[in-house]
């Protein structure tokens, strides 16, 4: 395989040789294979030649924003749901 390999999540071409182990290498040296990987050293599997899978560290999963976070900041008026209902039946017709 040529060490120019495309990477995928960013579709651009990367100049950096990526280790390329086979499969029953891979088997036996699997948490090896996961330490590098965290450390930052993807590499890919492969059987015979061919490019099976890339091992790669995850990206850290992100908190989930909060709902609340400008509570109390922001004022929605009592007729919000029916502001502007004059001039949008005038564009658009009367409600059914």
């Amino acid at each position: 395989m040529a060490p120019e390999m495309l990477d995928f999540k960013l579709g651009v071409w990367q100049h950096q040789p990526m280790k390329i182990v086979d499969i029953y290498e891979a088997k036996a040296q699997l948490c090896q294979l996961i330490e590098e990987a965290l450390a930052g050293e993807a590499c890919v599997i492969a059987e015979a030649g061919r490019p099976l899978v890339k091992v790669t560290s995850l990206e850290p999963a992100q908190p989930p924003q909060r709902l609340d976070f400008m509570a109390g900041e922001i004022a929605v008026a009592e007729d919000f749901d029916t502001m502007g209902a004059a001039e949008i039946d005038q564009l658009f017709g009367a409600r059914a």
